[in-house]
Parts: structure tokens; sequence; C-alpha cells
């Protein structure tokens, strides 16, 4: 159960995230007390929490500045991420008890194999690829045995595909079937490189775990600066609606 507070942080940085306040917006508590039906306290907290997220900012006066992330923004903080998840891969693989890990981190290259080999992308496939790819990616943060890795991405993951095993598709990917084999394609690449960081990890191979971990984040980017080239001016609206949900549907 979330508090009051934080129900309301999600509420306003949802709105953020998707457009609805402008950039240089000035949010007053007494407004936004009024919107959600609380008193100033959770209104309160829950702006404390976004001015350390980075959405927001204090005004000169009284109220905080709306502070929308770009595109850019995300690109950076993927990168950042892809840095934390590619040291946790180099430190699992040199961890003493990182055997206790493996079996989880296997099953869920087992489970989106599965998935992608049934051939389609409908609301249950993606729901069961990215718990299975939020399973792989945490074990990893959870077994490099340095707890600040995974506590500096949970700093960041507010943000549009930065929360732990974020997964991107295309919007049209149902759309044809050439859009769908090109979907499912990417997907088999990218669980290849989970097998690579898995084998690497169970061998003791920390250089290996670490390069592919490395490689595997970075197409993150390559995604977006694709989506950036072909939509022309990219929103952070836009790249939520590229990113698959935690119920597995499709933003859009």
């Amino acid at each position: 159960m979330q508090s009051i507070d934080t129900e309301i942080a999600a509420k306003i940085r949802t709105d953020i995230i998707h457009g609805v306040y402008a950039k240089g917006t000035r949010l007053s508590e007494a407004g936004l007390c009024e919107a959600h039906q609380v008193s100033r306290t959770p209104v309160r907290l829950a702006l404390r929490l976004l001015e350390r997220e980075g959405v927001i900012r204090r005004g000169g006066g009284r109220g905080y500045i709306i502070q929308s992330p770009t595109s850019a923004d995300i690109k950076q903080a993927v990168q950042v991420r892809g840095h934390l998840e590619s040291l946790a891969a180099r430190l699992m693989a040199q961890a003493p008890d990182r055997h206790a890990r493996l079996p989880d981190m296997a099953a869920a290259i087992d489970t989106i194999e599965r998935a992608v080999d049934e051939g389609r992308l409908d609301v249950d496939v993606i729901r069961r690829m990215h718990s299975a790819n939020r399973t792989f990616h945490q074990m990893m943060l959870q077994g490099c045995g340095n707890a600040y890795v995974g506590f500096t991405c949970r700093q960041i993951s507010h943000l549009p595909m930065l929360s732990v095993g974020s997964m991107v598709f295309e919007r049209s990917v149902q759309d044809t079937k050439e859009q769908l084999e090109r979907g499912l394609f990417r997907l088999r690449l990218g669980n290849a490189q989970h097998r690579v960081i898995y084998d690497a990890i169970a061998a003791g191979d920390a250089v290996r775990a670490e390069g592919m971990m490395r490689e595997h984040a970075n197409t993150m980017i390559e995604y977006i600066e694709t989506f950036e080239k072909r939509d022309g001016t990219l929103t952070v609206a836009d790249l939520v609606a590229y990113a698959a949900t935690g119920d597995g549907a499709l933003e859009d």
C-alpha cells in the first residue's frame, strides 16, 4: 500500500511526464490540495519527493516550477543506468555466492524465449516477457553485492524506460507481419545477450559479463535515437508510448 503522499507524487509525476503541465508551469500547494482533495501535509511531502527526483524545482517565491524531463535527459539517464548494470554484472561475476540467483536468471531467459517462440506480441505475451525481464535484471542488481548500485538505479526509476527490466516496443509492432517479425527478432537478440551475460556470470568471467551488459544496455539508447530520426521532435510522452507498462500493455 502506498502512502497518500506517494500516491499524489505518482499522479503529479505522471501528469508531468505526459505533458499535462507545460515546462515552467508553477504548482501551488493550495491548488494541488483542492485538485486531490487532501490536506497540505501529504502535498508538501509529495512535492519534496518530486523535487528530489528533479522533475520540479522551487520557484523564486512560493510554490514549485515544473522542470519536465526531455528525451535528451532520458538518454543520459539510460546511459547512467547502463553503466550501473554493467558494474552489477561484473561484481556479480566476482561474487562467491552468485550461483544462488542463477536459477532465477536462467528461468527468466527460458520464459522470454518461449514467449518469443509463440510468434505473437499481445498483452499476455508482453506481460510474461516484461515480468521475466524484470526478474533477470533484478537478480543481477541484488546479486552484485553492492547495495548502492540498486539504490542509485532506483533514484531514476521514475523516468520512462528506466525502471528495472524496462522493455521497448514499436507502437505499430502488431500492425503488419513484417513489423511483428522485426519486433520478435529484436527480442530474440536481446535475450541472446541475456544468455551470454548469464554464462559469463556463471563462469566468473567479469570482463565478459560487464562488456555484454554494456552492449545490452546501449541498445535502449539506439532505439531512442532511431525514434528521434523517424519521428522528428520526440517528447517524453512519446517515449512512454514506446514502453511496456507493468501490466504488459503498450502505452499509446
